[in-house]
Order: structure tokens, then sequence, then C-alpha cells
């Protein structure tokens, strides 16, 4: 009789069970459009020249492989909290910013909500939008933090319900989180204008709402890392306290090292290395300290070849944005549809709009893997099969 024998089996995860099912289908016509990870016009995973190289220069290096601080590795930190904040940020001259490596965005995540959990009143409630990624709710769960949704995306314009945005923000009582994802919402691809993010911010601060930015695609988004990182930036020179996640996974492409960063904007020296000594007594009772090769590389890159790496991440960047304007014009051209949201969203995903049944229709018909709300990577595009995929949403939105 086994100890474990009442537990069952728990429902695939929706993105990860997508990809087993790909791997799984032996049609040669597949196309994997769920995926959350850049891929090359051949469709193959990318490595970027300059982490190659880095990684070279590291390996003759002969470094050791000791623990590093519970913190993470100084060189990552400094590196990390400056391009996201920008070097002539105020906060960070009078060092009220707290820096902590972690594992990659979804440990920043975790270890900002265990931080609220801990430290913040009982009951402090954590502000998803409606929709988000859906991670950000299983954390909320396992963190046993309570959540709550404000709404975010309109299904009829394809685009932000700002209004609604607005009207919920105002009613969130005090004191509360707010999640934002930073730039290239996930998995809309549908952000604020800078004008939109002020107003946004305006509101935060007359209800004393406390904002917790999900970053992960810096510098993927527009190309920028400056225009992507502007709404962080400026609820930082407002003067807020905040959360913010930083994930090096799709902007270095570093997707298996799990490096990332968070850091929480205090008001001032002194609160930050209290809440220093308290982030570090959370990472110790999780996992210690973080891993060391990756956050080497990041470090050394944005220390000494930052202008390479901004010129592949652009290119990276400019391949999705030629990606969306091909599969709208294709789509349009076949008159089933207006698609311009396509081009108006920004990012790795599109919702593109298609109801469940379409998605499905477009993975049992044609082989074409999706979330059943939607959303498609633009990074599983390219030029060998993005008429075929075209031609599959224009059958499925027609016919189902």
């Amino acid at each position: 009789m086994s100890h474990f024998s009442q537990i069952t089996a728990a429902p695939k995860d929706p993105i990860l069970g997508l990809k087993e099912s790909y791997l799984a289908d032996n049609s040669s016509n597949k196309v994997d459009l769920g995926i959350g990870a850049y891929r090359t016009e051949e469709g193959k995973p990318y490595v970027l020249n300059v982490i190659r190289e880095v990684e070279k220069e590291l390996m003759n290096e002969n470094l050791n492989k000791e623990y590093i601080p519970q913190d993470g590795l100084k060189e990552l930190n400094t590196e990390a909290c400056k391009l996201i904040f920008g070097d002539s940020c105020e906060a960070i001259k009078h060092q009220r910013i707290v820096t902590l490596q972690s594992l990659s965005g979804t440990g920043a995540l975790r270890l900002g909500v265990d931080f609220i959990k801990k430290f913040l009143p009982n009951g402090t409630k954590v502000f998803l939008p409606t929709p988000s990624w859906a991670n950000h709710k299983n954390i909320m769960i396992h963190a046993n933090v309570p959540f709550s949704f404000y709404r975010y995306y309109d299904q009829k314009t394809r685009g932000l319900a700002f209004s609604e945005l607005i009207e919920d923000i105002n009613q969130i009582p005090e004191k509360s989180i707010i999640l934002f994802h930073a730039c290239a919402h996930n998995p809309t691809g549908v952000d604020p204008s800078i004008d939109q993010w002020k107003e946004i911010a305006n509101v935060c601060k007359k209800r004393n709402i406390i904002p917790f930015f999900d970053c992960a695609y810096q510098g993927f988004a527009t190309g920028d890392i400056d225009k992507d990182a502007f709404a962080i930036r400026h609820f930082t020179d407002m003067g807020f306290e905040l959360f913010c996640a930083q994930s090096f996974a799709k902007n270095f492409g570093m997707y298996g090292e799990r490096i990332g960063c968070l850091h929480i904007v205090c008001k001032d020296k002194n609160i930050a290395s209290n809440v220093l000594s308290q982030m570090k007594v959370i990472v110790r009772g999780i996992y210690s300290s973080p891993p060391v090769h990756g956050a080497r590389i990041i470090a050394r890159v944005l220390q000494k070849r930052k202008k390479e790496w901004e010129t592949e991440l652009a290119q990276m960047s400019k391949r999705i944005r030629t990606m969306r304007e091909k599969l709208r014009e294709l789509l349009e051209s076949k008159n089933c549809g207006k698609w311009e949201h396509i081009t108006n969203q920004i990012g790795m995903f599109s919702f593109t709009g298609l109801t469940e049944k379409q998605c499905e229709m477009m993975t049992e018909k044609y082989h074409i893997y999706l979330l059943k709300n939607g959303r498609i990577s633009m990074a599983g595009l390219n030029s060998k099969n993005i008429q075929y995929v075209a031609d599959a949403i224009c059958d499925c939105v027609t016919n189902y």
C-alpha cells in the first residue's frame, strides 16, 4: 500500500501540454505557434552570437564554481538594475533599489509575492490584468496570496480597454498591489501608449497603489531597450515604491539558464537595506543561492559588449514585426476580415481573436498548435509556413 495512493494526476499545463502534443504529431505540416521562445527564419532555436562568444571567453578564464551570495552575482545585479531603470536613475544613485538575482522572471515574481505575503498587511491583494500570463495566477495561489482582476483587454476592438482599466484602478483598495506587464503584454500584445501610462501612474498615485511590473521583453518588444522600459522608469521617477520582476530569457535567449532579477524600489537607503536583509532570508529558505554560469555571461555582455547585444536584439525584434506585417497582408488579401490588430499589437504574441472552436480546428485539421484563447507566437512563423498558416486561419474563420 503506497503512502501516496490518494494522489491523482494533475491536469496538463495548457502551454506545456500543447508542446507535448506538437512533439507527438507526425504530420510534416505541423506548426508550433504556442512556443514562448524565439525561433529563426529556419524555425530553429537561436543562441545569440554575442552570448556564444562571451561564453567562450569565460570558459578560457578557468573560473571556479563556488556558491555566490544569496542575492546573486554583484556584477549582474549592478548591470541589470541600470538596464531597466536607466544609467541616470536617481533611485540608483541614492541606493534606494534592492536588487536580487532570481530564477528567471518566474522566480522573481515568486520572491516578490513571498515578500508581500510575509511583510505587507495580512490580506493585501494583488490585482492581475484580464487576461494575463497564466502563471501569474498560479504563483499567487501557491504563495497563498489573495488576488483579483482588473479589466485590460477589449475583445470587441482587440485593443486596450483603457477607460475600464482606469475605472477599475479607481476602485482598487489603497495599498493594494497591481501587476502590470511593462511591455509586450502576454498574451494580448496590447500595451498602453506613453500618455496612457502617465494617466495610469497618476491614478495609482492618487489611490496609493503599489505597482508590480513584470518585464520579460525589454528590447524584444520594440527593439529599443529604453522605450520598452518607459513605464517602469516613469513610475520610479514619480516616487513610487514598487516591485519589478526582470527576465533575461527572451531578450538574451537564455531560457534554460534561468537568470532574472527582482528589484524593489524603496523610499530611502535604510529601508532598502532592511528589505535586502529580509529578502536574503527568503532566498535562503527556498534555494540558498542562484546559479552563476548564466549570470556571468549576461553581466559580461552588459559590461563590455552591450552594443553587440542590442544589435542582435533589434534584429530579432524586426523579424517578429516583419511576420506581423506579412500575416496581416496575407489574411487581408484573402478577404476574410480585418486584421489590423495583428500589426497594432507588439512583442512575441498576438491575440488573433480566433474562437475556441476555430483554434481546435486549426489543430485538428491543419496541425497548427496554438492556445485555445487564440494566442499565437509570432516567433513560430517564417517564410516557409506563413502562407499555410494564413490559409488555415482564413478557412477556420470562414467556416467554423
